[in-house]
Order: structure tokens, then sequence, then C-alpha cells
């Protein structure tokens, strides 16, 4: 039996931990997760750390494939995901449906919260280019309560120290106090399809394929709706 090595995005902790744990019972195999934000797993790639599988958003996947970082072929859509507006549980939401609805909320709010963009997450890489393309770039930055984390944003909502907070859905999900109101409009959304695949030099290829297989297989659907994502169809 094998020990694979995972690098993973940390938005997909519940879920990957929970079918990484499936499949160890099911296989025999051990499996080692390490979750963190992409531009940090990019940085321990660059590095010289070796691992089995990555997963990780679709657009840093592609530069990966570019560069060499793991087997031709292994590509497998997983889960999709989406950013969504957290709320202190209990309080009540603003209509988040539209665009317009949208921009109104977050000019409304006394206070936001989102991932600091030098984090380099999903959604810390996107608001900031989508607040200057709504023209209210600067009103959220004299509201802004950047954090650390997608947990932390949602944390930050639950204290009752920020009315509205936006990160990805599932790290909205587990904190306790702070609820999901709503993904952002479609016409802001930027839902990011999360891919696997067999590293470059793994040790055990045949092992990481059956790990990436058994992520993707039909039965995890509720896994990974009851974690926020939703999993990526015909893959």
């Amino acid at each position: 039996m094998s020990r694979l090595k995972v690098f993973c995005a940390r938005s997909m902790t519940r879920a990957v931990t929970e079918l990484a744990n499936q499949f160890m019972r099911e296989s025999g195999h051990q499996v080692d997760i390490t979750f963190g934000p992409v531009g940090t797993l990019q940085k321990k790639l660059a590095a010289g750390e070796t691992t089995d599988v990555l997963i990780l958003g679709q657009p840093a996947m592609e530069m990966m494939e570019q560069q060499g970082c793991f087997v031709a072929g292994t590509r497998t859509d997983v889960s999709r995901v989406s950013i969504g507006v957290a709320m202190r549980e209990g309080a009540k939401a603003p209509d988040i449906s539209t665009a317009e609805a949208f921009k109104a909320a977050l000019l409304a709010a006394p206070a936001i919260a989102f991932t600091h963009a030098s984090v380099g997450g999903t959604a810390a890489v996107y608001l900031p280019q989508l607040f200057k393309r709504m023209g209210i770039a600067e009103e959220i930055e004299r509201k802004a309560k950047p954090q650390q984390s997608g947990a932390a944003v949602a944390e930050c909502v639950a204290r009752g120290e920020a009315e509205l907070g936006i990160t990805l859905v599932p790290e909205i999900v587990p904190i306790q106090g702070a609820r999901v109101i709503g993904k952002l409009p479609a016409a802001l959304a930027d839902d990011t399809t999360y891919t696997a695949a067999v590293a470059a030099g793994s040790n055990a290829p045949a092992a990481a394929a059956a790990f990436i297989a058994a992520l993707a297989r039909p039965a995890t659907r509720e896994v990974w709706q009851a974690a926020g994502f939703e999993r990526a169809e015909g893959k």
C-alpha cells in the first residue's frame, strides 16, 4: 500500500478530508494532505517540495500544466465553487440578486470583510478587480476588514465586526454564527472549477489516480454539496 502526499486548495478542507478518509478505509492507502492557499502551494512546489496529487483551481492548474507540474492526461475536474456573501446568523439579509442590488448592499454596509489580496486565494485575487470594475474600490477600501483566510472572513461576520463577508461559499459553511445569504449575482460571478491531477514525479501514480477517481465519482455528490460545492458533472 502507498502513502500519498496531496497538495490541496484550503477551501476544500472539509470535503476532501471526508473523502480521503473514505478512500483510506476502502483502499488501505494512506493520504497526507497539505491544505493551503494556491499561492502558498505553488511556492512549495517552486521550492522543490514534492507531492503525488495536486488539487487546485482550474486557472492555477492550467499554468502548472504548461510548467510540466503534473502527468499529462490525468487532469480531472472534481468540483465547482462560487464566491458567496456571509452575514451574521439572524441578521436581516439585503437583496443581492442583481449587480445593482449587490452594489447597493455593499455601499450600505458599514464594514465588509474579505480575504487580503496578498493571501493569493481565488476570492482574494478576484474581489479587488471586481470592486474596481464596479467603480466602488475607494468606498470599499474605507470600510474593508481584510482577513488572512476565508474562514477568518466568516468569523469576522459571526462576531459582528463586519456586516457582510465575501469569500468562497465552502469557507462560510462551517463557521458557527455565520450564514450564506447567497452567491454573487450572475453578472458578477466568478465560479471556479477545482481540478485534480497526478503530480509529475509521483512515486505512486496508480494510487494517486485511484484517489482522484474516488473524489470525482457520482456517489460523492452529497459530500461536496454539504461542504458548499457542486460536484463537477460528467467528469
